[in-house]
């Protein structure tokens, strides 16, 4: 028996990695004595992490499709369903040689997922054992050991997209009816046929791809394995959910369902899918229900967006004004100049004014940024004390109200905030502690040999490592008491010394622990789980000082703006050294806007790229100079950039 696998890419190299090394590292004898022989097929939308050249490099029997631009999920995956097939795919890209020949199933596989060593086996063998199954789909675990709802899913009629959409069923999480999208009354150990099967593993026996076809290409992202599943069963085959067998589905940031992005995302795949299945009466039914839904969804998040945002500023302003006040009234007092010795306009007008400054003065100087510093609120402060000292002296006489009034204001002001700093931190706000955390213990289970390995990883990244507390024992009971002794806050694993099975096992067992569980495979420098990477050539550490701390976004966004302006400002000079006019004036309205950036790099798109300043470097130094963009950002690399292309833009 043969499987083809197709795995669809875009910038997650070592998501990748790992799920190449557990697909490759899987069993190959099924239950009758047979060889399972599988075919691996990774399609990569136009990654520039360097995914392209790592399969290249490290796994040649990958039949690789190099696309030159993102095509989407449907698309990507059809590209290599047709190559399987013996089909040339028409969309542009490269391939590499191959002798097409049939197989006996075909596995749509996510690239950030771990299969357990016996999950391509259970499953092909489930398949042999039930020919009325035509796609199969197995138990999904997150990057902490948790069930993951989608694992199995019903038919999204109009009742069950609103109830999900809305968020209804998270409050009845096993209603037949409320919680009907992820079949919440079936459990989540048994086996059962289901209607929908999720697209981050979807096992398909081939006659069924015969049959049918290709996924539907409308569908640009979500909603294509809903239809896909959907046709299977119409076209008069089941679909199973096995949770015999699991899988690591890490989800990282592809998978953000409180944002806007994906309610509307979801929206549309849906209206696809009402538009293709459902006529008169049932599809205006599940438009006007889905539109409810939408707006509901919409309003709730929106309005927590704004509250989250503003709060502070808020609460810091509120208390600042009134202690303004007060104060504004007791140096009356003191003067002997009665109440209504200042005007209204400075009550009204001035005194918010000089707080906004302030505020704002902090706000660019990191005052506002997670974790708390008050060194910058100190800071930035007394750049704005500065300030308004500057513009209060350029102001005529009968507006100079009150120099001494205006510092001790912008005292209390700063005292102001960090009273609401202090109510934060006492309240164990997230990211507002004015000690630092101390930093849990990571418990890496291996050998010696695995476990100095690790050590030297963090010790390279400049991570202390004398909270490290390595161990060989990998049981379960052991792990649970180790992690309450040592208060650990994550656990690394070997996968040298520990197979991915028990690994999944484990985590399984410990996920009430709330640990993050990170796993070191047996080849490569590198450390992976659901929200972090740490590798030898690659970062994504919120506590230094990369591109995405809120700091250096904050100092990018402010440089492509003023920069923009300034362009725009000149273009009657500038435009006409241009060698591509047609894109000048585009350019500047595209970075003023925000949909793109000056200098661009992974996950955004730019007019430039840090490779800019060396065009003729080979592909792996290009790489290089992306990572260290990344890494060791400053604006100062985006002006070098920008001066260097200024007739390029």
């Amino acid at each position: 028996m043969k499987v083809d696998i197709v795995i669809v890419n875009y910038n997650v190299k070592y998501f990748l990695r790992q799920c190449l090394e557990s697909v490759y590292g899987s069993e190959r004898t099924l239950a009758d004595g047979s060889r399972l022989e599988i075919a691996v097929w990774v399609v990569d939308n136009d990654s520039v992490d360097g995914s392209v050249e790592m399969v290249r490099r490290e796994f040649p029997a990958v039949h690789l499709i190099d696309n030159h631009e993102n095509v989407g999920f449907a698309r990507a995956n059809n590209q290599a369903l047709k190559e399987v097939g013996g089909v040339r795919s028409e969309v542009g890209g490269t391939t590499s040689d191959f002798l097409p020949t049939t197989s006996d199933l075909i596995l749509l596989l996510n690239p950030d997922t771990v299969v357990e060593h016996d999950t391509l086996v259970r499953c092909a063998d489930f398949m042999q054992q039930h020919p009325e199954c035509g796609g199969l789909t197995v138990k999904m675990v997150d990057g902490k050991g948790n069930y993951l709802p989608e694992s199995k899913r019903g038919f999204p009629s109009p009742e069950a997209s609103f109830y999900k959409i809305s968020g209804l069923i998270h409050l009845f999480p096993h209603h037949r009816r409320i919680a009907a999208y992820y079949m919440g009354h079936l459990g989540e150990d048994d086996v059962n046929e289901i209607e929908i099967m999720p697209g981050a593993f979807m096992m398909l026996r081939r006659e069924v791809y015969d049959r049918i076809g290709g996924l539907d290409e409308s569908y640009f992202m979500y909603g294509e394995d809903i239809d896909y599943s959907w046709r299977i069963r119409l076209a008069g085959w089941q679909n199973w959910y096995l949770p015999t067998t699991r899988i690591i589905h890490y989800k990282g940031e592809s998978t953000k369902k409180g944002s806007m992005n994906y309610v509307y995302t979801f929206y549309n795949a849906m209206a696809i899918f009402v538009n293709k299945y459902f006529s008169g009466r049932n599809a205006r039914l599940f438009n006007m229900l889905l539109h409810m839904a939408i707006w509901l969804r919409a309003a709730m998040a929106w309005i927590k967006r704004i509250g989250q945002r503003i709060a502070v500023p808020v609460a810091d302003f509120l208390l600042s004004y009134g202690g303004f006040l007060l104060l504004k009234q007791l140096w009356e007092n003191f003067k002997g100049v009665g109440g209504d010795y200042y005007p209204a306009e400075y009550t009204t007008l001035v005194i918010p004014l000089y707080i906004l400054i302030l505020m704002c003065s902090s706000w660019l100087g990191g005052g506002y940024d997670r974790p708390l510093r008050a060194g910058r609120i100190v800071r930035g402060m007394g750049i704005g004390v500065l300030l308004l000292l500057a513009f209060y002296s350029l102001l005529d006489e009968s507006q100079r109200y009150s120099r001494m009034l205006l510092l001790i204001g912008a005292g209390w002001t700063l005292t102001a905030t960090l009273i609401v700093r202090l109510v934060l931190s006492l309240c164990h706000v997230k990211g507002y502690a004015l000690r630092a955390r101390r930093r849990g213990s990571t418990i890496v289970v291996g050998q010696a040999e695995q476990t100095s390995r690790i050590r030297t990883l963090y010790t390279s990244h400049g991570i202390a490592t004398d909270h490290i507390v390595e161990t060989t024992d990998s049981d379960a009971r052991h792990l649970q008491d180790l992690i309450r002794i040592e208060h650990a806050e994550e656990v690394v694993f070997c996968g040298h010394d520990i197979d991915l099975q028990h690994i999944i096992e484990l985590m399984a067992h410990l996920r009430t622990t709330g640990v993050e569980y990170k796993i070191a495979p047996t080849a490569g420098d590198y450390i992976i789980g659901s929200e972090s990477i740490l590798s030898a050539d690659d970062l994504c550490l919120a506590d230094l000082d990369t591109i995405s701390t809120d700091t250096c976004r904050r100092h990018k966004r402010l440089f492509d703006i003023g920069t923009s302006l300034l362009l725009l400002l000149l273009s009657p000079v500038l435009f006409w050294f241009q060698r591509r006019k047609s894109r000048y004036f585009a350019d500047c309205l595209n970075v003023l806007i925000g949909r793109l950036t000056w200098v661009g790099y992974t996950g955004r798109r730019g007019v430039f790229l840090p490779s800019a300043l060396m065009p003729d470097a080979s592909a792996d130094l290009q790489e290089r100079l992306m990572l260290r963009y990344m890494r060791h950002y400053r604006t100062a690399s985006d002006l070098v950039i920008l001066m260097r292309n200024l007739n390029n833009l």
